[in-house]
């Protein structure tokens, strides 16, 4: 239960989530950020506040190097895979490992990472992931190619989903990383 959108805007990326936490029918406003940079990465999560706990305090993710999709698909998911396992994570179901979906950006590229460890671009330069994420992509499409900044879209985006759905929570909060931020 959450909503976290990304985009990217002039090589900028830009990542903003809710605050929901949801478990059933209860949900908590957490002050934990579902946002948040690490070793120059920029991060957005669903599925698990353990998840995300593990990837902004344990994931020492590597630093890019030659093809950003071949090392997004090979290097950095190997380096994911490895911090949800050792924090108790990852879980396997016939044979096959799993972890969470969230939304990162690096070097002014924004890419989905899905709970089977998939890793998509969207050609449109935005993504949304969690309960809201069809409402969000709406909003996103409807703001396309308007004059409002980059930030502003992303949140009417959560906004919207926050009103069509019920587990999307505000307050809202939203980063960014310009193309210049390196990992280190």
């Amino acid at each position: 239960m959450t909503a976290i959108v990304g985009l990217v805007h002039s090589g900028t990326v830009y990542i903003g989530g809710d605050s929901a936490g949801a478990s059933g029918w209860s949900l908590t406003v957490r002050a934990d950020s579902k946002v948040f940079h690490n070793n120059g990465y920029l991060f957005g999560f669903t599925t698990s506040f353990r998840m995300g706990q593990l990837i902004r305090y344990a994931l020492k993710p590597p630093k890019p190097v030659g093809d950003i999709e071949r090392f997004m698909a090979t290097r950095f998911i190997d380096s994911v895979r490895e911090a949800l396992k050792a924090g108790g994570w990852a879980r396997r179901d016939s044979e096959r490992e799993e972890g969470g979906t969230f939304l990162v950006g690096v070097k002014g590229r924004l890419f989905t990472v899905h709970d089977d460890y998939q890793v998509a671009e969207a050609a449109d330069g935005y993504a949304a992931v969690g309960v809201g994420d069809e409402i969000a992509l709406g909003a996103l499409f409807a703001t396309a190619g308007s004059r409002m900044a980059p930030q502003r879209r992303v949140e009417v985006a959560l906004r919207a989903a926050e009103r069509f759905s019920a587990g999307v929570r505000g307050p809202f909060v939203c980063l960014s990383q310009p193309p210049g931020a390196l990992p280190t």
